[in-house]
């Protein structure tokens, strides 16, 4: 029996072109479904995404990835 640690890392993107409430599930849909990721949360008015990650699994590119994928563009936020 191996025992693996795993490590969540929490990620905060800005998000660009948020145009309704209706973006904020669809972004969370798109990378909600991305393996290595366990929690999104979207927040429309400050259009920052805030998501818990295993590193190890998904990189912040595959991330930024998903967001385009639903239609965004978005950033590494930096505070």
């Amino acid at each position: 029996m191996s025992v693996t640690a795993s490590t969540t890392l929490h990620t905060i993107l800005r998000a660009e072109n948020f145009s309704c409430p209706s973006c904020v599930t669809k972004i969370e849909k798109q990378v909600g479904r991305v393996e290595g990721v366990s929690a999104v949360k979207v927040r429309f008015a400050s259009a920052r995404i805030e998501i818990e990650h295993d590193p190890s699994v998904v990189s912040v590119e595959d991330l930024i990835t998903a967001v385009a994928k639903a239609g965004y563009s978005s950033r590494l936020a930096t505070f």
